[in-house]
């Protein structure tokens, strides 16, 4: 839902909508206040229409114009009394020069304006409505007014005028063979005009076309011989659709009479120029909607980008107010928002219009410029103040006017001058008529002696009469310039004592004045004072929203950590429990083995000592002869693999050897030093991968492990070790080896077996048990031990007799 100060409906009339929202813009126009009233809407929602209106029904800008002509109608000045500048500025001129000035433009061969009476053209014969009387109220009638219009359009950003007489129609130039284009033929394109600001900061276009209208009809005339050059085209959406953004602009220049009330009062301070900007804006569109292509598309994004931009500018004001901040409005960025900047920095009142178009495949967008217009109300606009009062006595242009017609009056009546009737004596004939009248002074007979002395009667009669007059004047002289005097001396007391009154009235109001001023810096340095809290206050509402979500932050960041701290608490309660069981059960292990070490250790011992307790104590002829190992010394002795030590050993339980399939793999290690010994037997490993140096990748191929090991006897000759062991995978994902048995290869010479204990010539007697002797000497002076499933590799133990 959106808010907005006024909603008109579908069936709403022009009439209803100009009172609401146009008239009050009209009012402040005469009052001297600039206006600036715009239509915004998607594409074919009725913009132009509520702008300019249908046959029967006028829009906003004709009714505009007939209520600024009904109110002052009988006020305007002759045209060409106001004369506007190049500089948005206006110069008055007497009626001698606006004549001279008409009769130089009535000589040019130049179009002329309109006249009022002249037949109107029937296309927008209707849309003026002459019953419509409406009027401002409250207009200066001691001011005199002039109107002027002028017209122009913001096509792909750039400005033309719509009223100059150039062709606008056509938009590439001709050429010529220098690729310049042609000014001298029969077209000339039109030329874009440039924004300038005056000496009041306020934005106007160069060189645009400004034409004085004196009545509706003409106005509106003028109005249309412009709206035939605004560029339209036929899109998906509007077949009438406007491809620029149409200004109608008018300004009303006013000044007053004189204190005769006869003439403009020829002063330029005194002229107050007022402007109405009428508006109608292009509608935004989408190009996936329209299907533009070509001209129709750069078209509609420079529409679309005027358009943000004016959004922007309104968002920047809006957040400029609110938050107190200083960032500068992009006026500049569009030509649309850089014409009206003054309207928006306070120079006058701004209304919107806004279209809406109830079909539904527009609702997207017509949320998207409600949602814009309902926020351009929060943005505050000042208003300018009102101009100040001329000085002079109201009501001049009235009492010259009733003058005038009593003094027509009274020539008519009398048909010569005013006060020449017998009716109206002056005083001096009143005076004579109070003396005696004078007897005829005619002497016809010359002995007439009665004419002379009458008249001389007459005279002297007169003459008393005068010299009573002269006295009685002169004491009513004296007797005035007494009275005189006497009001002089009362005059004068009254004078002073005014004068004292008005002393001390203006010693209070000095003091008041010097109370006002100093109240006046309290309240400018109290209004500082609250601008920077404020400031500060939003600095530090600002820090505060900063430093609670950076709190936020680290609050959450803590809450992870701790999370993750328990995890890897959880995680290293696992592992130590994980690495004490392992220990655990390796130091059991590692003991078992050792008691199992320690056990074969005693076996041997004790085996030892058995057969040296039997050889001691067991006579010697008593022995028997031994003849199998007589016959295996004289047969050549096999190599083959040697049975492990366990077999002798005390029954333990040892780890079963793995069966040799036929589908397990070996690792033959045999390192760079291996020495080839030339025997007869071989080891021989069938499918094995022959490696120097074990790796992850070898073992991870096979399933048991061979370790060729060489190392010198004790009777000098080379002693060939083949370690076994299985591959299996550990917890970690490598490869490890657990030995578990170990063959060994010896060569020996029969007759080069050297006697330890015989001496060098032994007896024959003696041959048998000495013969024993080594044999039992020879078979216990080395055993070979070693404990299945140790981590730390084969373990093998030499255990000798000493010499």
């Amino acid at each position: 839902q959106y808010s907005f100060k006024e909603v008109f409906g579908t069936l709403v009339v022009q009439k209803e909508l100009f009172d609401v929202v146009a008239k009050p813009l009209v009012e402040d126009l005469i009052r001297g206040k600039n206006g600036l009233l715009f239509t915004y809407g998607v594409t074919g929602s009725g913009k132009t229409h509520t702008m300019t209106g249908s046959p029967g029904d006028g829009g906003l800008l004709p009714r505009c114009l007939a209520m600024i002509f009904n109110s002052i109608g009988p006020f305007q000045a002759k045209r060409f009394v106001f004369k506007l500048d190049d500089k948005n500025g206006v110069d008055v001129q007497s009626e001698v020069e606006a004549l001279l000035e008409r009769q130089r433009r009535e000589a040019l061969p130049i179009p002329k304006t309109p006249a009022g009476k002249r037949q109107l053209d029937p296309e927008f014969a209707d849309m003026i409505d002459a019953q419509d009387r409406c009027r401002a109220e409250e207009v200066d009638e001691d001011n005199v007014y002039g109107v002027f219009v002028s017209y122009i359009e913001i096509y792909n950003n750039y400005i033309y005028d719509l009223l100059e007489e150039a062709p606008c129609d056509s938009i590439k130039p001709k050429w010529n063979n220098c690729n310049t284009p042609v000014r001298n033929g029969d077209f000339v394109p039109p030329q874009s005009k440039i924004l300038r600001e005056d000496q009041n900061h306020n934005m106007y276009v160069t060189g645009c076309t400004e034409v004085e209208v004196k009545s509706t009809e003409e106005a509106f005339e003028v109005f249309w011989r412009g709206q035939k050059k605004r560029r339209i085209a036929n899109t998906q959406l509007n077949r009438e659709s406007s491809r620029s953004h149409s200004v109608f602009i008018i300004k009303l220049a006013q000044a007053p009479l004189d204190a005769d009330g006869d003439n403009v009062l020829q002063e330029k301070e005194q002229i107050t120029l007022s402007q109405l900007s009428l508006v109608d804006l292009a509608g935004s569109e989408r190009t996936n909607r329209t299907k533009a292509e070509g001209n129709r598309l750069r078209e509609a994004g420079n529409i679309n980008q005027s358009l943000m931009t004016l959004r922007t500018c309104i968002e920047v004001l809006r957040e400029n107010q609110l938050y107190g901040t200083n960032k500068m409005v992009p006026y500049r960025d569009s030509k649309l928002t850089h014409l009206f900047k003054n309207y928006f920095d306070g120079e006058g009142k701004v209304r919107m219009i806004v279209c809406v178009n109830p079909k539904a495949e527009d609702y997207e967008e017509s949320l998207q410029v409600m949602r814009f217009a309902e926020m351009t109300q929060e943005v505050e606009v000042a208003r300018p103040l009102d101009r100040p009062l001329c000085g002079l006595t109201p009501g001049r242009r009235l009492r010259n006017q009733a003058f005038r017609e009593e003094l027509s009056r009274k020539l008519e009546l009398r048909g010569g001058p005013v006060g020449a009737g017998p009716e109206e004596p002056s005083a001096a004939e009143l005076f004579f008529q109070s003396f005696p009248p004078l007897p005829s002074c005619e002497l016809l007979d010359i002995n007439d002696d009665q004419t002379l002395p009458k008249l001389i009667e007459a005279l002297e009669q007169r003459h008393k009469m005068r010299q009573m007059l002269a006295e009685e004047f002169a004491k009513n002289v004296l007797a005035f310039k007494t009275m005189l005097q006497e009001f002089d001396s009362s005059v004068a007391s009254k004078e002073n004592y005014i004068q004292g009154k008005l002393a001390e009235k203006e010693k209070t109001i000095t003091g008041q004045r010097t109370e006002l001023e100093r109240l006046e810096k309290k309240i400018k340095t109290l209004e500082y004072k609250i601008e920077i809290l404020e400031k500060t206050a939003t600095i530090y509402e600002e820090d505060k929203r900063n430093l609670q979500q950076e709190l936020e932050s680290k609050s959450q960041k803590l809450q992870r950590q701790a999370s993750d701290k328990k995890r890897l608490e959880a995680r290293l309660q696992g592992m130590v429990a994980e690495t004490s069981l392992k220990w655990e059960k390796e130091c059991e292990r590692r003991v078992a083995a050792k008691q199992l070490e320690m056990q074969n250790k005693l076996w041997v011992k004790d085996e030892k000592l058995k057969q040296l307790k039997a050889i001691v104590t067991e006579p010697r002829a008593e022995r028997p002869e031994r003849p199998s190992r007589e016959r295996e010394r004289e047969k050549p002795l096999p190599r083959s693999v040697s049975p492990s030590p366990a077999a002798s050993a005390p029954a333990a339980p040892l780890r079963p050897r793995r069966s040799r399939s036929a589908g397990e793999r070996w690792v033959d290690h045999r390192p760079p030093s291996h020495v080839p010994t030339e025997t007869l037997l071989q080891p021989r490993v069938p499918r094995a991968i022959t490696v120097e140096a074990p790796s992850e990748r070898a073992l991870a191929r096979c399933d048991r492990y061979l370790l060729t090991h060489q190392e010198l006897a004790s009777d000098g000759e080379i002693q060939t070790k083949l370690i076994k062991g299985d591959v299996f995978k550990t917890r970690g994902g490598g490869q490890a080896v657990q030995f578990t048995d170990i063959e060994t290869l010896k060569q020996e010479s029969p007759t080069g077996r050297k006697r330890r204990s015989s001496p060098p010539n032994p007896d024959p007697a003696g041959d048998a048990a000495d013969s024993e002797w080594t044999d039992v000497e020879t078979r216990c002076s080395v055993a070979v031990e070693m404990r299945a499933g140790s981590a730390l590799g084969p373990g093998f133990q030499h255990h000798a007799q000493p010499k």
